[in-house]
C-alpha cells in the first residue's frame, strides 16, 4: 500500500502536472516519472485495499447493489461526483481511486480494428482518425506486457500480431457451449482475451474464477493501474496527492497552462503549479474541467475555440440475450471478463440498414441475483420472495452473449456543465445529454436478433433479451476528440491542444470515433504514444516561463 503525499512534500512547479489516476493517467506519470522528470498527480479519489473489495464475501451480490456499483449515482460515494442524466438514454459509469475505472471493469482487453480508424474513407460516415492502427501497434504490445494480458494470438479478424504474455484463461462449459453454436452457424469467435493474470505474473496472482471482476479483484489477479503501474511511477519519485479535487487549470497572460486548483477532503483550496498540465479525467470528468475552467483569453472553457470541449459524446449502447440451457454450465465462474469473443458483424454491411457493428462477448451470469446484480436500474427488492426462487433453480445454467455497439459521434449528445446541480464542492456537476440515433437502434436490433440465433443453435432451451442496457456508460469518448485542424478538433494526434501549447489530454476524450470494442487498450496505447512523444520533443516543448 502507497501513502498520498501531502501538499508540504509537493515540488513549488512541476515538470509535469496530471489530472487523474486511472488508466490513461497512471501510464503518463510513470513514463514521466522513470525518465527523470519531477511529477505530480492529483486524483480526487483515493487507495482501495484489495481487502475492500466483496468478491469474497458472501455478501457479493448485496454490495453490488450500492457499495460496488458502477453508477456514481448510485454509489454516492465521497470521492464521487453527481451526473445529471434527465436528458440521456445511457448511465455514465466510473469509479474515483487511483486506479480510476480500472477498479470496476470488467477488464476485456481488445485492440480496436485497423478499420476503425478509417471509417470515413471506408463507409462515408464520421472522420477518419489522424494515424493509423500500424501507428499505435507498437503501443498495443508494450500495453499488453504492461498489463500481462492473457490471450491467444492468431485471430483472423485481425493483422498478425506477436503472442499475448499470458495464455487465455478457461473459457469453461458456457464458453464452449456458445463456441459450438458458433461453428454450427459458420460464425467467427476466439477465446476471450482478458486484463486479468491467467498466471502468476510480475507479483500478481493467477485468476480463481471467482466472475467477480466488476466489484474490484480480491486476490490482484485483474489489472487495475493501482498494482500494475502505480507502484513503480512511485518508486521513481512520483508525487500522488489523493482526495484532490481539481476545479480549474490555471493559464499565464501568454495563455499557458501554468498550474491548477484543487479542494482537500477538509475543504482546503490549494495551488500546484506545473510546467505541462495533462488531463486523464476521463471522457466526462475531462471536458467538465476544460469548461469549468473559464479566463478572460478563454472565456468558453479552456482549449474551446473550436466549440468541441464536451461535445460528440459516444457512450457504446449495450445489448444482451440471455440464454438459459437445460445442462449445467457453471455459469457462475469467471472471468467476467470475457470467455470467448466474436468479430462476425463488427464490419459495415449496407444490406443491413446501418453502418458499422459491434463486438460480441460471452459474459457469465452469476447467482440468484445474477451477475450484473445492481445494473438493472430495478429495486433489489424485486429479487427476493418468488423471483429469488425462480432464479436460483437456473444458476449455472445461463449465459450472456452481449454486444458494444459502435455509436457514431454526434455533436447533439454531449457534457455540459448543470445549471442547478453540484458536487460536495458547490462545483457545477456535469449534464449528460445521450440519445442513441436511428443507426444505433437498427445495429442493435440486428444483432439482437443475431445473438438470439446464436443461443439457438448452441441449444438454449429459451433466450430472454435485453434492448438495451441502461447501465452500461463504461465508455466515455470523443468529448476532446484529436484531430489535425484546429477548427474541427480539440487537440492534436498526440493529446496536445491546440489552442494551448502545453495542455494534453490523455484518456478517452479524444476518440474520434468510438471503434466497436473496448476502448482500455487503445486509451493506454495512446497515452504511451503521447507522452513518448511528449518526452522526446521535450526540449521544443513551450512553458510557462
Amino acid at each position: 500500500m502507497y501513502f498520498p503525499s501531502t501538499s508540504n512534500d509537493l515540488p513549488e512547479t512541476a515538470d509535469a502536472l496530471v489530472i487523474g489516476a486511472g488508466a490513461s493517467g497512471a501510464v503518463a506519470v510513470r513514463e514521466l516519472a522513470a525518465r527523470g522528470f519531477s511529477v505530480v498527480c492529483l486524483e480526487q479519489g483515493g487507495w482501495t485495499p484489495r481487502s475492500d473489495f466483496a468478491g469474497a464475501t458472501a455478501e457479493w451480490e448485496l454490495l453490488s447493489q450500492k457499495t460496488w456499483h458502477p453508477n456514481p449515482n448510485v454509489r454516492s460515494a465521497t470521492s464521487d461526483y453527481p451526473i445529471e442524466v434527465s436528458d440521456s438514454d445511457v448511465n455514465p459509469l466510473m469509479y474515483s481511486g487511483v486506479g480510476g475505472s480500472t477498479i470496476l471493469y470488467g477488464a476485456h482487453w481488445l485492440r480496436s480494428l485497423p478499420s476503425d480508424f478509417r471509417v470515413r474513407t471506408l463507409d462515408g460516415v464520421a472522420d477518419d482518425w489522424p494515424l493509423t492502427y500500424e501507428d499505435l501497434e507498437p503501443f498495443y504490445d508494450r500495453a499488453d506486457r504492461d498489463i500481462g494480458a492473457s490471450g491467444l494470438a492468431g485471430d483472423p479478424a485481425y493483422p498478425e500480431s506477436t503472442a499475448y504474455p499470458l495464455p487465455p484463461l478457461p473459457i469453461g462449459k458456457a464458453g464452449l457451449k456458445a463456441a459450438r453454436g458458433m461453428d454450427k452457424l459458420g460464425w467467427h469467435w476466439w477465446p476471450g482475451t482478458n486484463a486479468i493474470a491467467s498466471r502468476s505474473y510480475r507479483g500478481r496472482s493467477a485468476c480463481v474464477r471467482r466472475g467477480t471482476c466488476q466489484t474490484g479483484c480480491p486476490e490482484g489477479a485483474k489489472a487495475s493501474t493501482d498494482i500494475t503501474h502505480w507502484p513503480q511511477a512511485i518508486e521513481h519519485g512520483a508525487r500522488l496527492v489523493t482526495g484532490a479535487r481539481v476545479t480549474e487549470i490555471t493559464v499565464n497572460a501568454r495563455g499557458l497552462a501554468d498550474g491548477a486548483v484543487y479542494t482537500d477532503r477538509s475543504g482546503m483550496q490549494h495551488r500546484q503549479k506545473a510546467s505541462v498540465v495533462i488531463v486523464a479525467a476521463n471522457g466526462v470528468g475531462t471536458p467538465r474541467l476544460l469548461l469549468l475552467s473559464t479566463s478572460p483569453r478563454f472565456p468558453e472553457g479552456l482549449a474551446n475555440s473550436s466549440g468541441l470541449v464536451g461535445k460528440r459524446l459516444m457512450i457504446h449502447p449495450y445489448a444482451a440475450v440471455v440464454g438459459t440451457y437445460d445442462e449445467q454450465l457453471e455459469s457462475w465462474l469467471g472471468p467476467a471478463g470475457q470467455t470467448i469473443t466474436s468479430l462476425q458483424f463488427y464490419e459495415t454491411d449496407s444490406s443491413r440498414g446501418f453502418v458499422r457493428g459491434g463486438k460480441w462477448q460471452t459474459m457469465p451470469t452469476g447467482g440468484p441475483l445474477g451477475h450484473r446484480s445492481g445494473y438493472g436500474g430495478r429495486p433489489s427488492t424485486e429479487a427476493w420472495g418468488a423471483n429469488f426462487h425462480r432464479a436460483a433453480r437456473n444458476v449455472g445454467h445461463s449465459f450472456e452473449w452481449g454486444v458494444i455497439a459502435e455509436d457514431l459521434p454526434d455533436e447533439a449528445n454531449r457534457v455540459a456543465l448543470d445549471t442547478q446541480l453540484t458536487d460536495t464542492d458547490g462545483v457545477p456537476a456535469p449534464k449528460i445529454v445521450y440519445r442513441t440515433s436511428e443507426n444505433t437502434r437498427r445495429l442493435l436490433d440486428f444483432h439482437i436478433d443475431r445473438m438470439r440465433e446464436a443461443h439457438e443453435a448452441a441449444g438454449a432451451a429459451s433466450t430472454v433479451d435485453t434492448p438495451l442496457m441502461r447501465d452500461c456508460g463504461w465508455h466515455l469518448l470523443g468529448t476532446a476528440r484529436m484531430g489535425s485542424d484546429p477548427a474541427t478538433s480539440v487537440v492534436d494526434e498526440w493529446g496536445r491542444a491546440h489552442d494551448v501549447p502545453n495542455l494534453y489530454v490523455m484518456d478517452g476524450s479524444t476518440f474520434v470515433t468510438s471503434t466497436g470494442v473496448n476502448p482500455t487498450a487503445t486509451i493506454m496505447a495512446l497515452a504511451l504514444r503521447s507522452v513518448e512523444r511528449l518526452i522526446a520533443q521535450r526540449i521544443d516543448q513551450e512553458i510557462p516561463a
